[in-house]
């Protein structure tokens, strides 16, 4: 799946492993606009290429990436008077107040990190370095978080004075719990990557030299002897899980998938795998054989 961007570059190995790199070392792996459509698109292809079984994102240079891009200067959080304004003034109400359904104010870590979410594809993040505010907020949605022991991390938008974005609210509390959460966005501060691991945040502590194989074998472990199309599924049942009111709602997600999934090709080839004592060869793709019973449900309109 080889592209030409800007700001990320894409890498995909014998073993369907695809590493996302950002790459504005010079600033850090700041996250603009461009960034944003990038890994959009980036994440696109990753879902239509069946060559890819498993995304590795990390940064280029000493960090992952330090947060927004601040050169609009104090103007960065105001959309209708920043550089780019054309393209982020929203509509407007007959009274002239802001209409808060239009498009235009939707924030950009979010559009990247409901991407990421819904991706077909498994992802882990390789944390080099400084993962501040989006840096730190669009990895929630990844399925595993492996650290450098130098690595650095912090929920900084009180101190910026403004609010937790990329749908962070969200993921967060999820995943390390409420007070947790909430004393690292109150704070604002920047913390260290055994602070992280202690807190649920981070699941792995290597040394900066051992980062990228110990990300690239685990990826590896998740793809190796799985069905494609099974990994995608239950990506999507455990995290939109984390959303029902009652475990009806999963056992009516996990019913129709298993039914819709035993008429296809794969589970065939899994027992018989496992009868002959080897490894199986699964055939269904994730980019035409994904059930009927997919997507389980349909996320509403932006309003």
């Amino acid at each position: 799946m080889a592209s030409h961007y800007e700001t990320i570059r894409t890498e995909l190995d014998e073993h369907g492993v695809l590493t996302l790199t950002l790459t504005r070392p010079e600033i850090m792996n700041a996250f603009n606009l461009r960034m944003m459509h990038e890994l959009v698109d980036a994440f696109d292809k990753s879902d239509r290429d069946d060559g890819v079984r498993a995304v590795v994102m990390t940064g280029e240079g000493r960090a992952f990436c330090a947060g927004a891009d601040l050169s609009s200067g104090e103007d960065t959080f105001d959309y209708e008077r920043r550089q780019d304004a054309a393209n982020r003034s929203p509509k407007r109400k007959a009274d002239g107040k802001v209409d808060y359904s239009t498009e235009q104010i939707r924030d950009g870590g979010g559009r990247v990190t409901l991407r990421i979410y819904e991706s077909l594809k498994p992802i882990l993040a390789a944390v080099n370095g400084a993962a501040a505010g989006v840096g730190a907020t669009m990895q929630l949605p990844m399925d595993w978080r492996i650290a450098s022991e130098k690595a650095r991390f912090g929920f900084v938008f009180t101190r910026r004075g403004i609010v937790p974005e990329a749908c962070s609210s969200w993921f967060l509390p999820r995943l390390v719990g409420m007070p947790q959460a909430l004393d690292w966005c109150y704070t604002g501060r920047v913390f260290d990557a055994a602070e992280a691991k202690a807190g649920g945040l981070v699941q792995e502590l290597v040394a900066p030299e051992d980062l990228m194989e110990a990300a690239h074998q685990r990826a590896r472990q998740w793809c190796e002897q799985s069905a494609p199309v099974s990994v995608a599924l239950s990506r999507h049942m455990m995290w939109q899980g984390l959303g029902m009111g009652h475990p009806m709602d999963a056992h009516k997600m996990d019913s129709r998938a298993i039914y819709a999934r035993g008429r296809q090709s794969d589970p065939k080839e899994g027992v018989r795998a496992f009868l002959d004592k080897r490894n199986a060869k699964f055939a269904d793709k994730v980019s035409s054989d994904m059930p009927e019973v997919y997507p389980f449900s349909k996320p509403p309109r932006y309003s």
